[in-house]
């Protein structure tokens, strides 16, 4: 049975200020809690789930301690999820530790995002890099923090395996001078144009106002998805999908 400090401590989660302090975040239903469960950068500090799943998942419980695993049921689950429909568990685990988030720029493609506040393409954007095989996403300190709830829902599970990690991106873009800087801009070079690369940064700008001036002017080469309609942009995880499909 759930007590109601640990009821209250799974609900403090869901403010930033919290998750930052206790370096924790909450992950709901079978499919996004077994990707952290199954990944080496992750550790479960509280299981909450039905007894039907616990009774046929003891591979995936084996690592956590009795003492952090309760069973529980429909109206204790529903007291600490944040879903409109909880879905049978819901977990409580300790954030990718900052000293394995360093970030490295060579040999390497990385996704750089500049103020994306939408948690639903955030999610979208990990799930893209975690797709085609990109190991880190680096975001401006301004936008949406990957371990929102929204947003931990949004990556279906590929958060366990992509890196994302916040800095000042103009200072870490002026640290590697010889890394090329591909930014998705409305005016820059046709996206078929260019050849497919091995390494470089892939920026994306925020979804209303783009990618801030002194960013942009960092740019090796400014590119954009050609328009053959009439809408004004695209969203920036669809505007992401397609431009890493097309350099990767």
């Amino acid at each position: 049975m759930l007590s109601k400090n640990i009821i209250k401590y799974i609900q403090s989660l869901s403010h930033k200020k919290l998750r930052e302090s206790e370096h924790a975040f909450v992950a709901e239903g079978p499919k996004v809690v077994a990707e952290f469960l199954q990944s080496e950068n992750y550790r479960c500090k509280i299981l909450c789930a039905s007894r039907e799943w616990l009774s046929v998942h003891h591979l995936l419980t084996k690592d956590i301690s009795k003492d952090n695993i309760y069973a529980v049921d429909e109206v204790s689950l529903k007291k600490i999820s944040r879903l409109t429909t909880p879905n049978e568990l819901l977990a409580v685990f300790e954030e990718w530790p900052v000293s394995q988030r360093m970030v490295k720029l060579e040999n390497t493609i990385s996704l750089m995002l500049d103020d994306i506040r939408d948690p639903g393409n955030m999610g979208t954007i990990i799930r893209i890099a975690d797709w085609f095989g990109i190991g880190q996403v680096i975001c401006s300190e301004n936008c949406v923090d990957c371990y929102n709830s929204k947003v931990v829902q949004a990556t279906m599970g590929s958060l366990a395996r992509v890196r994302v990690t916040y800095t000042d991106l103009v200072a870490l873009i002026d640290r590697y001078p010889g890394v090329n800087v591909y930014a998705a801009t409305l005016s820059g070079t046709p996206l078929e144009t260019i050849n497919k690369i091995r390494e470089g940064i892939i920026l994306i700008g925020n979804e209303s106002s783009g990618i801030n001036k002194d960013l942009q002017a960092r740019a090796t080469q400014q590119i954009t998805i050609p328009k053959y309609g009439k809408a004004e942009s695209l969203n920036a995880a669809v505007a992401a999908g397609i431009i890493v499909a097309h350099l990767k």
